[in-house]
């Protein structure tokens, strides 16, 4: 595989999660009316903004992923994000481990805070792998075990 045909491929990718993320997310945190799922606090704004911002990062990093690297930050950062833009009475899971009382009066003011860290991990970790690619001049392998970077055999 060419370099320009591989940064086309790796581009198509990030562009695929990030759409992917963005509708996907969207669409269950009912940031937008949709059939599948309903909303029961009203959402602001910067939900939306943090969601794109989030889509963004997330399909950069994917496009810049090392063979090895620390997808920890990222998952952590896209979780927060998630919980910080979803309507925390609709979500179920923390409906039981913290009842709704709870959750509208410790988790609602500070949701947009919990989003906003958790794309401020995303960035993170994005400028890590950004910094690492530039420094070594490696990038992602196309081709699971078949081709080597200067980090070694690919690892999925």
């Amino acid at each position: 595989m060419t370099k320009s045909t591989a940064a086309l491929a790796r581009a198509g990718k990030g562009i695929a999660v990030a759409t992917a993320s963005f509708a996907g997310l969207g669409t269950v945190s009912a940031l937008w009316d949709n059939p599948f799922f309903v909303r029961m606090t009203p959402a602001g704004g910067w939900e939306v903004a943090l969601l794109a911002l989030l889509s963004l990062l997330l399909g950069a990093y994917v496009a810049i992923r090392r063979p090895v690297c620390s997808v920890k930050a990222t998952g952590t950062g896209s979780v927060l994000g998630f919980l910080g833009v979803a309507c925390p009475v609709c979500n179920k899971v923390l409906l039981l481990l913290f009842g709704g009382e709870v959750l509208l009066a410790y988790f609602e003011p500070i949701r947009l805070y919990v989003a906003v860290t958790g794309v401020l991990i995303v960035f993170g970790a994005f400028l890590r792998e950004l910094t690492m690619v530039r420094r070594t001049g490696e990038s992602t392998v196309e081709q699971a075990g078949t081709e080597r970077t200067e980090a070694g055999p690919a690892i999925f």
